[in-house]
């Protein structure tokens, strides 16, 4: 692959012809970074088209192709690309789900806006891969009407499409009311009954990870209970009867489940497995009750999903990030914390709670202040990319706590130039900092010449407008393929090198 093609192919200032030479050397993977041009011709997209027919979809989804410019007997992806994209004409519909090629009727089906008898005819496929692409995007109608297809998969699909009538979720997730499942994948790639592996004695087996077939389909019926009970259209009252189920699993998707009772979510508040405690943790329909618990269980990853939860009362939540390792992150609840509850937790005793706050953006400017004088480098650093804050400001904070704050002020977007500068010569180099200068709009060439040292920060300032045109010549010769790709895709690349990139091919 040659990396600076690819650059060029994205390069917004590449000129036309340079567009007409790329497009006859083009490879799959080149004519895919071609169709995303937004300055394509109707003709480049033609020609691009039917020189790489997988080019055809993105070409269609951006409306650079119309059904004029294609042929669907010799340019059957195209055809169906824009079949996908709701612009093919009905009558190709018809050719493709009568097609030979399954993999052509699969991706007619899931097409939108088919013909009724189409509909029809790829309902009755006699590929199961077909039939469930169809069932994830059906209506109502062929939804229920899949329901009791014999082939798990389309099952599945049907039990995974939110416009499948409640009625027939739940009728999936119980299995009742329809026939038991004949097929499964497990069952169409093995020739006799296994267990999952370590036991398993097929080493080169092809079938899902954890699957199992014994006879009874249990991996086939879990898979679709597992599509139902993740799928809001699923009544909540055929939901609730899995919270014991011996599946964790299963138990985990209804943990994770909204507008259940209030017994079902304290049954599983006290479920053996963290991950289901862990799910249920981040529910906001969890209740205070239930969420006093959580907030004292220590099983992995309970109590930091539980301060994700955007309804954990304030004086819990302080009470979590007390004692838990939340890292630099927005929680929910504090995105959402009422201007007198700002005020207190600026001021609370826990350098965590303080951070926590200090990464909110529209801190009033006396909190933002304050928090950027704040003794804990932990603190400051999470305020310093607060918009607002004077130069002054911020040159006091890294006088105060050096490199530990230097990538917080360095992603500040009211950060000078002249201190960006300034920041890229610290010795040692601040390489956090270094990455936030060379993405920032302010940096100064000679402080994307420094962000150029570093292995991290290098591909960004690559990319970046005020990067000196000397520097991406050399750039275009770099090890790393990305520095290549980024340098040769730069706006202001000179036209007579873009040509001498072609010339190598």
């Amino acid at each position: 692959m040659d990396h600076a093609l690819h650059g060029l192919a994205a390069n917004p200032s590449l000129p036309p012809d340079l567009v007409d030479r790329l497009i006859l050397v083009a490879d799959p993977d080149l004519a895919d970074e071609l169709a995303d041009r937004a300055d394509l011709t109707h003709d480049q997209a033609t020609t691009l088209a039917t020189r790489i027919e997988s080019s055809a979809q993105r070409l269609a989804r951006h409306g650079m192709l119309t059904a004029a410019d294609v042929d669907p007997v010799t340019r059957p992806a195209a055809a169906l690309a824009l079949l996908g994209e709701g612009s093919g004409p009905a009558a190709w519909a018809r050719l493709f789900a009568k097609d030979p090629d399954v993999s052509r009727r699969e991706t007619l089906a899931g097409c939108p806006g088919l013909p009724r008898d189409v509909v029809e005819t790829l309902a009755a496929d006699p590929d199961p891969r077909v039939v469930a692409e169809l069932a994830f995007g059906a209506t109502p109608e062929v939804a229920a009407a899949l329901a009791t297809h014999p082939h798990a998969e389309v099952r599945r699909a049907v039990a995974a499409n939110e416009a499948t009538p409640p009625t027939v979720l739940a009728g999936l997730l119980a299995g009742k009311g329809i026939p038991p499942v004949q097929r499964c994948p497990v069952r169409e790639r093995e020739e006799a009954a296994f267990v999952p592996a370590p036991q398993c004695p097929r080493p080169n087996s092809d079938s899902p990870a954890g699957a199992s077939c014994d006879g009874s389909r249990e991996s086939a019926t879990h898979g679709i209970q597992r599509a139902a009970l993740h799928n809001p259209a699923t009544p909540a009252s055929a939901v609730a009867g899995f919270a014991e189920h011996p599946s964790e699993p299963l138990r985990r998707a209804v943990a994770a489940r909204r507008g259940l009772p209030a017994a079902v979510y304290a049954r599983l508040a006290v479920d053996p497995a963290p991950g289901v405690r862990a799910d249920l943790a981040e529910n906001p329909s969890i209740d205070d009750a239930v969420i006093e618990i959580l907030a004292e269980d220590r099983g992995h990853d309970v109590r930091r999903c539980l301060a994700h939860n955007p309804r954990v009362p304030l004086d819990v939540l302080v009470r979590i990030v007390g004692r838990t390792r939340i890292g630099p992150t927005s929680l929910p609840r504090i995105a959402v914390a009422s201007p007198t509850e700002v005020e207190e937790l600026a001021r609370s005793p826990l350098p965590t709670v303080r951070m926590l706050i200090a990464r909110r953006r529209d801190l009033p400017a006396e909190i933002r202040d304050a928090l950027a004088t704040d003794p804990d480098a932990a603190v400051v650093m999470s305020v310093a990319a607060h918009p607002g804050l004077s130069e002054a400001r911020l040159r006091a904070m890294v006088d105060r706590h050096g490199v530990r704050v230097m990538a917080g002020v360095a992603a500040n977007p009211d950060a000078t130039g002249q201190l960006l500068e300034e920041l890229s010569r610290h010795r040692p180099p601040a390489r956090k900092a270094l990455r936030e200068i060379a993405r920032h709009p302010h940096a100064t060439p000679r402080a994307l010449l420094a962000c150029l040292a570093d292995e991290k920060a290098r591909c960004t300032a690559a990319g970046h407008p005020a990067l000196p045109a000397q520097a991406l010549a050399e750039l275009l010769d770099h090890d790393d393929w990305q520095v290549v790709e980024a340098a040769a895709a730069h706006p202001s690349l000179p036209a007579a090198v873009m040509a001498q990139l072609l010339h190598r091919t």
